[in-house]
């Protein structure tokens, strides 16, 4: 839990954190101590992210400059902004029309694993005459269909990446709104839509659904900010075979070309400003021996890496890491036919299993999770080769309980463990504590 690759801590340059409130009064607070209460006193992780949320944290430092410490201590104030991942894929919409994101959702559909999922979605959609007069009705079932076969590539067991509109995932408060009331269609050959028709109808909720849902969401949340995280799951796209895999580096890729960080991307001109730095972090590194942590961090890199080439972008302002913000597990060796084998030793939640046992979620268990590859390029070979079936390194991911903290004499628990969070706070804002 300590923080030895953060330097203003290390130095000891930090002599003050603490919540304060936030500036957005419209926004809710996150809900720290209920999530922290949580973690150390229930071993419950919080429920995942669907709406937005905001934090303040302000820190007091010395300047590292000798100069500069002659004057008051400096002061940062750290505004974290919370929203759900899904969300982040309505950003390429912005950048396309409706026929574009028409022919690219439906040429992708038919695609690999897709095409089973989508068949009752696509035999409706074919089976629509877009020139027809509108009808709610259509629109409607069209609007359903789609949204669950978004839901199916979201699936645990697909786990595909590359699902806008991101609202269709997670409607919140717009659920049977006009603005997700609309599906992608066979784009007619003429230019213009007929006036009146579905197509019509459907082309105006699309841009509706940009200007009254993502634009304001991008515009009022995102103005202040200069730093962003990506959160990708890269243990569980790697688990699920080369499509899943593939269509992260295809959401990564559309992703980062709107950030284009250090440049005057689309983005910063709506916006207004800059995200100079994106921090691309692959999760669950608590689910790996340390062995394999590097390995991690050299898939995700080289993932990000080739999107960051497909799009022609410099990798300026981006960095890559694989980390746990709070660490479920420790390491062990146990032997095993005369071999000792790096495990790592948690609580796996109850009903996950691994080679058909199904853990209770009271029992510490020892699970050896496979080993990544040395070379990230093997695993990238293998996955251009074309074969659907091809297994990939197995590597066993179960959810895990959050650890058990225990408490100094005083009452107070120990800070929380994690992998790699200093690393993540010093790319981020280490820059602004000099």
């Amino acid at each position: 839990g300590r923080l030895p690759l953060f330097e203003p801590v290390q130095s000891g340059r930090v002599s003050a954190v603490r919540l304060e409130p936030q500036p957005d009064d419209a926004v809710p607070r996150f809900q720290y101590e209920d999530h922290i209460g949580s973690l150390v006193k229930d071993r419950v992780w919080p429920d995942s992210t669907r709406a937005i949320s905001e934090l303040r944290i302000t820190l007091e430092y010395q300047s590292a400059s000798g100069w500069n410490r002659l004057f008051s201590p400096g002061r940062l104030s750290i505004d974290i902004v919370d929203y759900p991942g899904e969300w982040l894929l309505d950003l390429p919409l912005l950048g396309k029309n409706y026929r574009t994101f028409c022919e690219e959702t439906i040429a992708l559909a038919g695609t690999g694993i897709r095409a089973e999922l989508s068949r009752n979605w696509l035999a409706l959609t074919h089976a629509t005459d877009v020139n027809a007069p509108a009808d709610e009705m259509r629109a409607r079932d069209l609007a359903t269909s789609f949204a669950d076969y978004l839901k199916a590539c979201k699936a645990d067991e697909r786990s595909l990446s590359t699902l806008p509109p991101g609202r269709f995932l997670l409607p919140g408060d717009l659920d049977g709104s006009p603005a997700l009331t609309f599906a992608p269609l066979t784009p007619p050959p003429e230019a213009k839509p007929q006036k009146g028709s579905l197509w019509a109808m459907m082309e105006r909720r699309y841009e509706a659904y940009k200007s009254v849902v993502v634009k304001p969401f991008f515009r009022e949340h995102f103005a202040r900010l200069d730093r962003q995280i990506v959160l990708v799951d890269a243990l569980q796209a790697i688990n699920r075979g080369p499509e899943a895999v593939q269509d992260l580096e295809r959401a990564l890729t559309d992703v980062l070309a709107c950030f284009r960080p250090g440049t005057n991307s689309w983005l910063s001109s709506l916006l207004g400003r800059r995200i100079d730095r994106v921090l691309v972090a692959a999760t669950k590194a608590d689910h790996l021996h340390h062995e394999s942590h590097d390995r991690l961090d050299a898939l995700t890199r080289r993932l990000v890496d080739r999107a960051v080439h497909r799009i022609g972008m410099a990798g300026a302002g981006i960095d890559v890491m694989a980390l746990a913000s709070v660490r479920a597990t420790r390491e062990a060796t146990v032997k095993h036919d005369g071999h000792e084998l790096p495990v790592i030793v948690g609580i796996p939640m109850k009903g996950e299993a691994i080679g058909g046992e199904c853990f209770d979620g009271v029992k510490k268990t020892a699970i050896f999770p496979g080993d990544l590859p040395e070379d990230p390029e093997s695993l990238f070979e293998r996955i251009e080769s074309g074969d659907r079936n091809l297994a990939l390194p197995d590597v066993s991911v179960v959810r895990f309980r959050p650890p058990h903290l225990e408490e100094t004499g005083g009452g107070i628990k120990l800070s929380v463990p994690h992998i790699r969070l200093d690393r993540a706070m010093q790319f981020l804002f280490g820059d602004r504590l000099a």
